[in-house]
């Protein structure tokens, strides 16, 4: 393993350590910097979260015929995901948050296996009805005495980069390589359908 390699394990180690010792300690206020760390790593830490979010990328880039509707999907997910936030923050405990993120795998990962083209309203509709769900997960989730706006900005800036990621994906697979949505789509679709029957 090179230097460089080396590392990233130990600040990724090192990140992981701070935002798991600031939670440690019950009636302290937990520092701005180790809630943001907390926030930007929420949405690596469950495969559910990451899928969905590259999925919604890649099915944008593959359905989108400028740079400018190619973000719209995402856009509206980020937005959403906020609204969804503030509701885990005011109203945690509602049963159908699980279930509704396995069927957005499920749903998002049949979408890009067959390449579907729908209405703009429609797309956002679904991308956005999810992103509640994954907001709510992830105001339902914040650590105790955390920042509300340091974490929630951390898993934003998270959210946005995988979204990225997805859209360059997207791209790949709409001009180089063909094979890529309808396998990584079914891939996705498969662990929804796991995740249920779990």
């Amino acid at each position: 393993m090179k230097n460089g390699c080396y590392s990233k394990v130990l600040l990724c180690g090192a990140l992981s350590l701070v935002a798991s010792s600031a939670f440690a300690h019950p009636g302290h206020d937990v520092s701005a910097a180790a809630s943001l760390a907390s926030g930007l790593l929420h949405p690596l830490t469950g495969a559910d979260h990451l899928l969905v979010m590259l999925t919604v990328g890649v099915w944008s880039a593959l359905g989108s015929k400028s740079p400018a509707t190619a973000l719209r999907l995402p856009a509206v997910f980020v937005a959403l995901m906020v609204a969804g936030f503030a509701a885990g923050l005011i109203a945690p405990g509602v049963s159908a948050v699980e279930p509704m993120i396995a069927a957005s795998l499920l749903v998002l990962g049949a979408l890009v296996a067959l390449r579907a083209q729908l209405p703009a309203w429609a797309g956002m509709s679904i991308v956005g009805g999810f992103a509640l769900f994954h907001g709510y997960a992830h105001g339902a989730d914040l650590p105790a005495a955390a920042s509300v706006l340091a974490y929630g900005a951390g898993f934003v800036a998270t959210t946005a980069t995988l979204h990225a990621t997805g859209l360059g994906l997207g791209a790949v697979a709409r001009r180089y390589v063909a094979w890529l949505a309808p396998v990584a789509g079914t891939g996705v679709a498969l662990y929804g359908i796991s995740l249920l029957a779990a």
